[in-house]
């Protein structure tokens, strides 16, 4: 019998959010230092971040799911299945806060205000995420893929 059809649960959405938010972090952290470091404009390091999020965020899947024995092309389609929408979510909401924040993209790795502001992006993008992780779990999406892969390879 597979729980995840009828309706998942509020945690368990919360768990896949947080881990497909650790990925996220990961991401947008590095390409803002990356982007600082190099000079990018601010639009070429939202676009560095953004893509090293979905980077790390797909990793983070594919380690777990290689763990249970899968093949790396296999993995990248679970990981795909089930990140996409919730890192794009999650990217959206973050970013968009981010630069609406006055002084944020300018503030700098030392500046206590980009650091307050990323924090304050992640847990607005966070809150939006987890319903739709709930929603799209509950229908055998997103993260569900996962852990079907999981359940079957145990």
């Amino acid at each position: 019998m597979n729980e995840t059809r009828h309706g998942a649960s509020w945690s368990m959405a919360a768990t896949a959010t947080l881990h497909c938010l650790t990925g996220c972090a990961i991401g947008e952290v590095l390409g803002m230092i990356l982007g600082t470091a190099f000079g990018l404009h601010n639009a070429a390091t939202v676009v560095l971040s953004i893509a090293l999020a979905f980077v790390f965020g797909y990793g983070l899947t594919m380690r777990g799911v290689l763990k249970s024995g899968l093949g790396l092309g296999a993995a990248f389609k679970v990981a795909l299945a089930a990140d996409t929408v919730s890192i794009a979510v999650m990217e959206i909401v973050d970013n968009t806060v981010i630069v609406a924040i006055p002084g944020a993209m300018d503030a700098g790795l030392g500046n206590v205000l980009f650091w307050l502001s990323l924090v304050l992006s992640l847990a607005i993008a966070f809150v939006v995420t987890v319903p739709v992780n709930k929603w799209m779990i509950g229908r055998g999406l997103g993260h569900a893929v996962v852990h079907a892969q999981h359940h079957q390879h145990h």
